[in-house]
């Protein structure tokens, strides 16, 4: 279902009408259509959803850490920022993978954490928010 919707999504950008109901088809995708981009642009919407109230893209943010360049840095590793024990603990590395984890459910991968709850469980939205997140 995601993917249709990334799908519609990027065939009404480009102006594209063609739609597939099999994912073994793919629909026509327009000369110059950027599928990153447009994954960038679906998790720029998935971020100011779920996350901007408290994360910022730059290297200040308004209540949690500063996601600015988090894909690849460890995790807890802000020394301007109070994170919770377990998460100094956790060693983990902000890979796509722990992210993706994190952003489904982050008090099962890190107990004790002190962000609260705020499930994506889509993985195309995960997908697109990682994304996202990668481009600061």
């Amino acid at each position: 279902m995601a993917y249709r919707l990334l799908i519609r999504l990027a065939a009404t950008a480009v102006g594209v009408v063609t739609v597939t109901s099999s994912f073994a088809q793919y629909p026509p995708v327009a000369p110059g259509f950027d599928i990153m981009l447009a994954e960038q642009v679906a998790g720029q919407k998935v971020f100011n959803t779920h996350c901007a109230a408290c994360h910022g893209a730059e290297k200040s943010s308004p209540i949690g850490p500063s996601l600015h360049r988090i894909v690849g840095r460890p995790a807890a590793s802000l020394h301007d920022f109070p994170y919770s024990e377990a998460l100094r603990k956790s060693g983990l590395t902000w890979t796509e993978d722990n992210l993706r984890r994190w952003i489904a459910n982050n008090a099962q991968l890190v107990p004790n954490t002190l962000m609260p709850h705020v499930s994506i469980s889509d993985r195309a939205e995960q997908t697109y928010l990682i994304a996202y997140l990668k481009t600061f």
